[in-house]
């Protein structure tokens, strides 16, 4: 019985699979009024794909491999959405389409790289933001979500995008969790190299079991390094954590306390995260919790997705949908607001910064259905 479900669940999360895997990265260069070019760099366990513009494959690599992409969003795009080409190299007046793509020497040349693009943007301004992908996701299906992110966040920094050996296939759970457990000591070593660029500011943007990878990491850092990341790192955001409520708490007691609150979104229909319960013996994962206010307890600023309609059959990238407010969601949640060490500060500043945020966001602020939660403040918009 318990197999014929997971049969039926596979089935219906097979929407997720069906990506282009080779040849996405096939350079299409007519212009185009309108689209914007999101220019990404990009840090991966994956082996290099010696397939025509492919750059990497599922496989996991021994040394880890540094590239850069720029990606077109079409003038046509719809926030939250990736518009897939029907067709290599796809149209740039309606698709996402690759606008240039390369790899990168090694280390020194990628921080070279980053450090460069930094020092184009006004001081005060020289931010970062990193990408950790989820399970089931391949390479250019994590880069092009990613070049989603930034468009629609209006990000003006210095995207990474840190891609472990997912092979984007369903049945392969078990060798993505060990990918992402390889991807540690890699993640640990890319975090203290942009902890040491110019940056001013770096935001960590983690999704599904790239949450998972993300703390692990944190756990298994040399104290100096966690000490020298924390430094840099102002926003934490955990996208639909694919991890199990009791791991995640054991996590934040061994990491210590966080020196500021960090962010996490959860929906409570998510079917990808449904089926990892059902895998994993039932234990609630983080980002289908049924209790908001204990992960707000823990040190967590909450948004409740679940009634936000999602674009995916899934209920898994609500996230994305999100991106378009990142500009007022800063402001009401960033750390100006958030900085103090007592609960009942934090709850007052929250609450003078969502008044303006609810006053200066458009009208998709306040008709979204989502819930940020504080402890021990509590703010509802739309269908709430």
């Amino acid at each position: 019985m318990r197999a014929a479900t997971l049969l039926i669940v596979f089935a219906i999360l097979s929407a997720c699979s069906g990506r282009p895997e080779v040849g996405a990265l096939a350079l299409n260069e007519d212009p185009v009024a309108g689209a914007r070019v999101n220019d990404i760099l990009i840090v991966t366990t994956r082996q290099r794909d010696d397939r025509p513009d492919t750059y990497f494959s599922g496989e996991r690599s021994a040394a880890v491999n540094y590239a850069e992409a720029s990606i077109s969003v079409p003038p046509s795009h719809k926030p939250g959405q990736i518009e897939w080409p029907e067709s290599l190299p796809g149209n740039p007046k309606t698709d996402f389409v690759a606008r240039k793509a390369d790899y990168i020497a090694d280390k020194a040349a990628f921080r070279r790289s980053v450090n460069a693009r930094l020092a184009s943007l006004p001081r005060g301004e020289r931010d970062i933001m990193l990408f950790i992908h989820g399970y089931n996701t391949r390479f250019p299906e994590g880069l092009y979500r990613f070049a989603q992110i930034v468009n629609d966040s209006q990000f003006q920094g210095v995207p990474v995008l840190f891609t472990w050996a997912s092979r984007g296939k369903l049945q392969d759970y078990v060798y993505d969790l060990n990918s992402a457990a390889i991807a540690r000591g890699a993640l640990e070593e890319t975090l203290v190299e942009l902890a040491k660029t110019n940056a001013d500011n770096i935001t960590i943007l983690a999704h599904s079991m790239g949450n998972w990878l993300l703390m692990e990491t944190a756990v298994q850092a040399r104290p100096e390094n966690r000490r020298l990341v924390a430094k840099h790192v102002n926003d934490i955001v955990l996208a639909a954590p694919d991890i199990d409520i009791d791991l995640f708490k054991s996590q934040l007691k061994r990491i210590g306390p966080m020196p500021r609150p960090f962010t996490v979104i959860v929906s409570r229909d998510d079917k990808a995260l449904r089926i990892s319960r059902t895998i994993a013996g039932g234990k609630e994962r983080v980002g289908a919790f049924s209790n908001d206010q204990e992960l707000a307890e823990l040190g967590a600023v909450v948004i409740d997705v679940t009634e936000l309609e999602s674009l995916d059959s899934t209920n898994h990238s609500k996230f994305a949908q999100l991106a378009q407010l990142q500009p007022d969601l800063r402001k009401a949640l960033g750390s100006s607001a958030l900085g103090s060490s007592a609960d009942h500060n934090r709850g007052a500043n929250l609450g003078d910064d969502l008044g303006s945020f609810v006053g200066t966001t458009a009208q998709a602020a306040v008709t979204l259905p989502i819930k940020v939660i504080t402890a021990p403040f509590t703010y509802a918009s739309g269908g709430y």
